[in-house]
């Protein structure tokens, strides 16, 4: 176990040589301030390797890791997990790594910026995101999601927020400007298991799933991209909950459909389905969609759903077919 020094002060930098650290569980716990954060960084971003049995975890408020790179590293549980207050993940990667999660987020305002999650063959999801009893207010950005093969059964998703039994608590993260390319683990591209998120301006490059409001109300999917290639599998937004609002999409030759308007159990449990309601769906463009561009009713009478989506607003979109 490697412990950063406990006795950072704020504005206080550490710098990890090159070389390869192997078997190394580091810890870097400190409280540094808005203004004078506490940062532990590389030497040479990309050359400092955590290797073998190696993880990171990163506990306080105001602390900045960079540019480590979390090489084919071994583990059961997370690769990078973040506790505490306003930290930030930035420049770093993992990849081709065992650990059941390569990143785990608790706590509220954390960052992760600029790095690289790719080659994740393990159960579970490759990014989890803790809901609490207060919003998180995380922020997921300017990342590229590598490729993610299937995983032959549920728990194959790039990013998920939140679980079933968190999926009424307000998040509020964001998760923007990322690319996801080939994330095949499953259906569910990213998993949306939580209140008042926003997915904005991503990428999904000839993955085969979709981005699925699984669970949860009031989330904002606006202005992504999804570029199917005609790959099997690949889609656009499975809409299931209240409230969402779904906007300026581009949705161009996925195979299996663009929108999902998802029917839903009466009375149904956390874990089950819940009808669209009180949806909107408008100025997206859809362009030659293997599928149903719109399926209205998505699901009606498997797995109990029998109530088909209430008050949804489809509006100002435009639909290119296939010849």
């Amino acid at each position: 176990l490697s412990r950063i020094n406990p006795d950072l002060q704020a504005g206080d930098v550490v710098i990890m040589a090159n070389g390869s650290w192997k078997d190394q569980a580091v810890t870097f716990a400190a409280n540094g301030t808005e203004p004078r954060p506490i940062t532990l960084r590389a030497e040479t971003p990309g050359k400092v390797l955590l290797e073998g049995r190696s993880s990171l975890a990163i506990t306080g408020k105001h602390l900045v890791v960079e540019g480590l790179w979390l090489k084919g590293a071994e583990g059961d549980k997370e690769a990078i997990s973040i506790h505490g207050e306003d930290c930030r993940l930035t420049s770093c990667a993992v990849t081709d790594a065992t650990h059941k999660n390569y990143l785990r987020l608790w706590g509220r305002g954390h960052r992760v910026d600029h790095c690289q999650f790719s080659g994740k063959r393990t159960d579970a999801p490759t990014l989890q995101i803790e809901v609490e009893d207060q919003p998180n207010h995380h922020r997921i950005d300017h990342n590229y999601f590598g490729h993610r093969p299937l995983l032959g059964k549920n728990g194959g998703e790039t990013i998920r927020v939140g679980y079933s039994h968190q999926s009424l608590l307000s998040s509020a993260t964001v998760v923007e400007s990322n690319l996801f390319d080939r994330c095949d683990g499953e259906l569910e591209i990213i998993s949306n298991k939580s209140c008042d998120n926003v997915y904005r301006g991503n990428t999904f490059m000839e993955c085969a799933g979709t981005l699925t409001l699984r669970h949860g109300n009031r989330c904002i999917v606006d202005g992504n991209f999804f570029l199917g290639n005609r790959k099997r599998g690949s889609g656009g937004i499975r809409v299931i909950g209240e409230g969402h609002l779904v906007v300026n999409n581009y949705i161009d030759s996925v195979g299996d459909g663009a929108f999902r308007i998802t029917s839903g159990i009466p009375d149904s449990p956390l874990n089950g389905y819940v009808e669209a309601r009180n949806c909107t769906i408008a100025f997206n463009t859809v362009a030659n969609s293997g599928g149903a561009c719109i399926d209205l009713d998505a699901g009606l009478g498997g797995s109990g759903r029998t109530l088909r989506p209430e008050n949804i607003a489809i509006a100002y979109n435009a639909f290119s077919l296939p010849p």
